[in-house]
């Protein structure tokens, strides 16, 4: 009897234990699956490990090789193109003649100015024997009237003279066009019987070289120190030949350009914008093989004499009392680790187009700091990372 209730005790004591550890399996799967769940509302965010190091400044552009001396030639008169004597691509001499215009209209303008000065002439005679006839009669008014009649028309005969000066002179510069220097005809857009609205003939002088211009913004120039004279490298690429070769250029020109606008960094007040000055930098680039038209590019960097901590432009917040950022806190708990967003003031020294030199007591080289939020964070918030 003793015996049989030994073992119905034990069958109760294991069952016992059974449900016990059954109850706090579950208990355990419950708590993970909840934190699991409450996990996935928290905001996620993506970081990147705060380095400490210098940045670099890097002015980049490309642009196409034009050549450095051009001129667009027009016919100044408009009139209609006669004859053309040269070709697209053709090397011309200073002085060639490239264009012949229809001038038919203004030679007989010219023409009649010309008989119009003749009648004036054979007026003013008249007028002279009036005066000569008035002297004769000793006719006091009719001598005043005669003088002042040949004062009158030898005004006419003077502005008559101007004005046929004037006409000879349109007609000699618009009769025919000439190269102005030694060079190249690039464009060609005469047409025989019309009278073209563009630049009839375009030339460029191979022998002064081919430039490039390239905008940036003037504190980056000033930061890399960039100045007239100053010798760059420029990658250049024949289009049709796809080879790239790296030629040296120099800086010729730095002209102001129109200034741009742009949002403050992140945490800034909506439509706040600040003004940027522009520049554009010329190229000057020299080389018997470049025919115009290559494309160009050129790449100036330099390192940044202050070191610090360096951040991706997008951590970095504005505020009223300043610039923040949210650092990443790992804390213990009772089922793992958990994040926590901590906002963390940092002072900014320098900047470039993708990162920012700062100075923190409070941060340290290989924290994580957010740069981006699936939703807006507060300090002590907790995160899950990406």
């Amino acid at each position: 009897m003793e015996l049989a209730n030994e073992q119905v005790d034990r069958r109760r004591k294991r069952t016992i234990q059974i449900v016990f550890i059954v109850f706090i399996g579950l208990l355990l799967l419950l708590t993970f699956f909840g934190n699991t769940l409450q996990s996935l509302t928290l905001p996620k965010v993506r970081t990147e490990p705060l380095a400490a190091g210098s940045l670099i400044f890097a002015f980049e552009g490309s642009g196409m090789l034009q050549p450095f001396t051009e001129a667009q030639l027009t016919n100044p008169a408009g009139w209609k193109v006669q004859k053309i004597l040269v070709k697209e691509g053709e090397r011309v001499k200073k002085g060639q003649k490239l264009i012949e215009y229809d001038s038919k209209t203004a030679e007989r303008e010219l023409d009649n100015e010309i008989a119009s000065l003749k009648k004036m002439n054979i007026e003013l005679q008249n007028l002279q024997d009036q005066f000569i006839q008035s002297s004769r009669e000793d006719d006091e008014l009719a001598i005043r009237s005669a003088s002042r009649a040949i004062e009158t028309r030898k005004l006419d005969l003077d502005t008559q003279e101007r004005i046929i000066d004037e006409l000879r002179d349109r007609l000699a510069s618009g009769r025919e066009l000439k190269a102005p220097f030694d060079g190249i005809v690039t464009t060609l857009n005469a047409v025989e019987g019309l009278a073209s609205g563009e630049p009839d003939v375009v030339i460029t002088n191979d022998s002064h070289g081919y430039r490039v211009d390239i905008p940036a913004d003037f504190a980056l120039l000033t930061r890399l120190e960039i100045a007239l004279g100053s010798k760059v490298e420029v990658e250049v690429q024949n289009v049709q030949e796809q080879q790239t070769r790296i030629l040296e250029g120099t800086i010729v020109e730095i002209a102001d350009a129109e200034p741009k606008n742009e949002p403050f960094e992140s945490g800034g007040e909506a439509g706040q914008t600040r003004t940027i000055a522009q520049k554009v930098v010329r190229i000057k680039v020299e080389d018997p093989e470049l025919k115009g038209g290559e494309q160009a590019w050129i790449n100036i960097e330099k390192r940044s004499r202050q070191e610090g901590l360096v951040v991706m432009n997008e951590a970095i917040h504005k505020e009223r009392d300043g610039m923040f950022v949210y650092k990443v806190d790992e804390q213990r708990g009772a089922l793992g680790n958990v994040f926590v967003v901590s906002k963390v003031p940092v002072q900014p020294t320098e900047r470039n187009d993708h990162e920012t030199l700062i100075q923190s007591d409070s941060l340290y080289e290989g924290d994580l700091l957010i740069l981006e939020s699936s939703e807006p964070l507060q300090d002590g918030e907790r995160i899950r990372l990406q």
